[in-house]
């Protein structure tokens, strides 16, 4: 069974959509236990799960941007580069 670069592409991407979305959750969830467990609260935890889940969102949003960007850019290079060649 072989694979092209494409298949790789891919897969390396959808594990960058996860790896943007769940660090920023992890690390913001961790730091809302530490900071009730030093404080004595209970509600950091769920206030920096969701500023995590935020910061999430907006790194894959800016992800998605820019890998539709380089599309994009690849996209009109190649109906260019096929322009020239007819002319």
């Amino acid at each position: 069974m072989k694979y092209d670069r494409s298949t790789f592409r891919m897969l390396a991407m959808f594990s960058q959509f996860g790896i943007h979305m769940l660090v920023p959750i992890f690390l913001c969830s961790f730091l809302g236990i530490f900071i009730d467990k030093k404080l004595g609260t209970s509600y950091w935890m769920v206030i920096l799960f969701f500023v995590g889940a935020l910061a999430g969102y907006r790194n894959v949003y800016r992800l998605a941007k820019r890998l539709g960007e380089k599309q994009d850019l690849e996209a009109l290079n190649e109906r260019s580069r096929r322009k020239n060649k007819k002319h």
